[in-house]
């Protein structure tokens, strides 16, 4: 959906009474917030909230809703047990939040598993009429909106395009995935026939913990596959800094679909604006505060696609980047 098109949503007086009411009567809107994973801890061990979170909070105080005077957060985290997010969404839903963002597709299916009247805006969410979360992208029809993560199989070709392009005679891939990800099995299947239609061979390796993903990188290297493609996942991302270190010990080039785990030594990435899309999902949030339903606002689909590459890892593993490749990326790191 275009932004055109979700700006003429928000302006049809479409009203969720249970919110509305509560901004009239002037008491703080509680918002909670379900994520897999928890911020880092910082040098005086107090929790350090991602860039993703700072920039939702920011652009809900540019449209009029400051944290402590107007809005309340409850977070709940999951620790990367992706068992947990039923539980917590049960929380929130007894916390009696107004609503609740869920920051990505397993937070949002146990979101709406928990409550069917409590909005709830969905950042970064895969497939969600696949899944059950709306009707259909244009019509919600019920608790659900936000924001997706594709347009479909194209991001999965598109980031195939671009690592054979940097992998000449690239015949097998190795996809990383987390088991414990509800949704990682389906992915990885759309991700094998995207690799089959460029004429690349995709095999499945899993990770559902940290100390289970140097293990994975010996199975990769022993199985001969020429490169790895590392499926988005809250455990994974987390740990991007091991998984670029195994990376060039195995001289595995490695495609992401984070921009953060290019940054922490992936040779490239190539995904959607999670950053931006934050930003956005602030604009769900603003609209259901002032008294839109979530099912008439549209899922918003990316509009704006990344493309990372790490030219500090490309000489690491004496891959030479074609200039025809380096002109198309958004960012280069040096």
């Amino acid at each position: 959906m275009r932004r055109r098109e979700f700006i003429c949503f928000l302006g049809c007086g479409l009203v969720c009474p249970c919110v509305a009411l509560a901004q009239q009567s002037g008491k703080q809107a509680k918002i909670g917030w379900l994520a897999s994973f928890s911020p880092r801890l910082g040098s005086e061990k107090l929790p350090v909230l991602p860039p993703r979170f700072s920039a939702f909070r920011q652009s809900l105080e540019h449209l009029g809703h400051v944290e402590g005077r107007d809005i309340a957060f409850e977070f709940r985290y999951a620790e990367g047990n992706y068992d947990r997010l039923a539980s917590l969404a049960a929380e929130l839903v007894e916390q009696k939040v107004d609503i609740i963002v869920a920051q990505n597709t397993p937070a949002a299916v146990a979101a709406r598993n928990a409550t069917s009247t409590i909005p709830i805006v969905a950042i970064a969410v895969t497939n969600p009429v696949g899944y059950g979360l709306v009707e259909s992208l244009a019509r919600p029809g019920g608790n659900v909106t936000g924001l997706s993560f594709s347009v479909g199989l194209d991001i999965f070709t598109k980031g195939m395009e671009f690592l054979k392009a940097a992998v000449p005679g690239l015949q097998t891939i190795a996809l990383l995935v987390n088991p414990a990800n509800p949704f990682h099995a389906a992915t990885a299947n759309q991700i094998e026939a995207a690799a089959q239609g460029l004429n690349v061979v995709g095999k499945v390796f899993q990770a559902r913990r940290p100390d289970e993903i140097a293990t994975a990188f010996e199975a990769i290297a022993q199985a001969h596959c020429g490169a790895v493609f590392v499926v988005a996942d809250h455990v994974l991302s987390f740990e991007a800094a091991q998984i670029a270190k195994l990376s060039l010990k195995y001289q595995l080039p490695s495609m992401h679909q984070l921009r953060i785990e290019a940054e922490a030594g992936g040779l490239m990435s190539y995904g959607p604006d999670l950053t931006d899309q934050h930003r956005r999902a602030a604009t769900y949030v603003d609209a259901i505060l002032k008294g839109a339903k979530p099912a008439d606002l549209p899922i918003e689909q990316p509009t704006k696609f990344e493309l990372l590459i790490n030219l500090n890892t490309a000489r690491a593993l004496g891959i030479t980047i074609p200039p025809t490749l380096l002109v198309r990326a958004d960012e280069v790191i040096e």
